[in-house]
């Protein structure tokens, strides 16, 4: 039988190792209002839903890969995952801070509300679909449908895309550093106006991201979906 009970290290920080305690027992720990402010979690060995529903400002330091649903459901905390994660990291975050320093898998901050989602590697297919209000900077590439339906938010890709970026946009801002395969309904192409050019200074500068925001290009929805129309139903 694992122990369960984690290890303090001496310092500030409490560490908890997977290998000797279940990923229930972790969460529940990471909830626990007497639990230290930083927490760095060891031999995670790809496990599920690591660091998820955390609800105050903890600093989380996950110390190798995840698996499906990494710091779901976030709010207020910052949590840095040293590797690769499966698919939907993020998903739902409501604030905070999530970062990942390998390669995402699909649906990276997939329905998220707010916060800041930063993916140094590459990111899979539909990397923010339905977003609703969260910030995801990527440093490399992303994969097809990313932005599907994506309400609102931004979008910032250091890489190139897949195809069908943006379809069914809302209000979401995104913004392309590389080569867009395709784009998706009713996303175009847009200006980049100083506020653009701000705006997404500030973003790179969150994320750690050194970067020309002149280098990049803006697009948005073109704003003939958002009601049916008989006359744009071959778009649909």
């Amino acid at each position: 039988m694992n122990q369960e009970t984690p290890s303090l290290t001496g310092g500030t920080a409490t560490v908890y190792d997977l290998a000797v305690t279940s990923t229930r027992d972790l969460n529940a720990a990471l909830h626990a209002t007497e639990t230290p402010a930083t927490v760095t979690v060891t031999n995670p060995q790809g496990k599920h839903a690591v660091a998820c529903g955390l609800d105050r400002a903890l600093d989380v330091t996950v110390e190798g890969h995840v698996g499906y649903y990494a710091a779901g459901m976030n709010k207020h905390a910052t949590v840095t995952i040293d590797g690769n994660a499966g698919v939907g990291v993020a998903e739902n975050m409501m604030s905070g801070t999530v970062r990942v320093t390998g390669d995402a898998s699909q649906s990276a901050g997939a329905t998220a509300h707010g916060g800041l989602l930063v993916i140094e590697g590459n990111a899979a297919a539909r990397c923010g679909i339905s977003m609703k209000g969260v910030d995801i900077v990527v440093g490399g590439d992303i994969g097809h449908m990313s932005a599907f339906m994506g309400q609102a938010g931004r979008l910032v890709v250091l890489g190139d895309t897949g195809e069908a970026l943006g379809d069914s946009l809302y209000e979401v801002r995104i913004y392309v550093r590389g080569t867009v395969a395709s784009l998706g309904a009713d996303c175009i192409e847009k200006q980049m106006r100083p506020e653009h050019l701000a705006e997404l200074a500030d973003l790179l500068a969150q994320a750690g991201f050194d970067a020309d925001p002149a280098e990049f290009t803006r697009y948005g929805s073109a704003r003939n979906l958002y009601h049916f129309h008989v006359d744009n139903a071959s778009s649909y």
